[in-house]
């Protein structure tokens, strides 16, 4: 758990808003410095989300990797 707040966010021609803590604020209604902070933490957020995708890629490489390499060990009793 973290101490950032937890956002998301509207998507609708007719309205744009964004929670913050529970809180909806409407995007118009904000100053132009905290509108670009949406901007950034939106992209963050998509780039973790990429990250996250990748990382899921590696991880099950990893584990295809790990099976080959154990079929091609030879055989040997745990002690």
């Amino acid at each position: 758990m973290t101490d950032q707040p937890q956002v998301t966010a509207e998507q609708d021609q007719a309205k744009q808003a964004i929670t913050i803590d529970g809180v909806e604020y409407q995007l118009s209604e904000l100053s132009e410095e905290a509108r670009a902070q949406v901007v950034n933490l939106r992209i963050t957020d998509q780039e973790i989300a990429r990250l996250n995708q990748q990382l899921a890629i590696y991880q099950t490489a990893r584990a295809a990797y790990a099976r080959a390499l154990a079929e091609k060990l030879p055989s040997k009793q745990a002690h």
